[in-house]
C-alpha cells in the first residue's frame, strides 16, 4: 500500500469545496475543539464541605476559661480534617456549538492538515479478524513508532475498530463521524476515497 500525501488540488476536487489557506475559520476551530474537549470531561470531582464531612456537631470545649480560641464544631474548615471552603463540586462542563461553526471548523481542520502534507489517501482496508498486528502490517509504511494516526474509513467496520482500539497510537472513525478535534489530535491522517466523499457530503450541507 502506497502512502503519499494528497495534494491540495486533489483534496479540493474530492471534497468539492475550496480548501482554506488563510485565517478564515480559526476562531470556529478553536471554539469547536474547546467544546469537544470540554464535553469529554466527567465533572464528577467533589470535596466535602463542613456540612458533609463526618464528625460530631458537639462543641469541642466550653466557650471560656480554657485558654483556647473559642470553637463551635469539629468540622470547621480551619481544623485539620474539617470541611473544604469553596472546593470543587460536581458540574457540567459541556459547551454547545452551532452546526455551521462545527462544519467550518471541520473544513478548516482538514484544510490545514492537507496543506501541511499530513493527509494520505489510501485504498480501503479489510481484515478477516480483528487482529491489531494485521492492521499494523497494512499500515507499516505509513505508521512509525512515534507518530499517532487517524484512520478514516467510509463505513463502520467492527474488525477495524477492534484492531485499532488495542493500539496506543491509532484510532479509527468514519467520514460521517470524524470531527475537527480528531483531525488535529493525530500526527497523520489516513483516509479512503469513500470517506472523503462522506466528508464532502457533510460540508455541502
Amino acid at each position: 500500500m502506497s502512502f503519499s500525501p494528497i495534494s491540495a488540488k486533489d483534496a479540493a476536487s474530492k471534497l468539492k469545496v475550496d480548501l482554506i489557506d488563510n485565517g478564515i475559520g480559526t476562531q470556529a476551530l478553536h471554539e469547536t475543539v474547546v467544546a469537544y474537549r470540554a464535553n469529554r470531561r466527567a465533572g464528577t470531582h467533589a470535596t466535602k464541605t463542613k456540612a458533609t464531612v463526618a464528625g460530631s456537631g458537639k462543641k469541642p470545649w466550653r466557650q471560656k476559661g480554657t485558654g483556647n480560641a473559642r470553637s463551635g464544631y469539629k468540622s470547621s474548615p480551619v481544623w485539620s480534617g474539617g470541611g473544604v471552603v469553596f472546593g470543587p463540586q460536581p458540574r457540567d462542563y459541556s459547551k454547545k456549538t452551532n452546526k455551521s461553526v462545527r462544519l467550518l471548523a471541520l473544513r478548516k481542520a482538514i484544510s490545514s492538515r492537507v496543506n501541511a502534507g499530513e493527509v494520505f489517501l489510501i485504498e480501503p482496508i479489510t481484515l478477516d479478524k480483528p487482529k491489531t498486528k494485521d492492521l499494523v502490517a497494512k499500515l507499516k509504511d505509513g505508521l512509525d513508532k512515534k507518530s499517532s494516526a487517524l484512520l478514516v474509513i467510509e463505513a463502520p467496520d467492527q474488525n477495524l475498530y477492534l484492531a485499532s482500539r488495542n493500539h496506543p497510537r491509532l484510532e479509527t472513525t468514519t467520514g460521517e463521524l470524524v470531527n475537527a478535534e480528531q483531525l488535529l489530535r493525530h500526527d497523520r491522517i489516513f483516509v479512503t476515497d469513500g470517506a472523503l466523499g462522506k466528508i464532502s457530503d457533510r460540508l455541502q450541507k
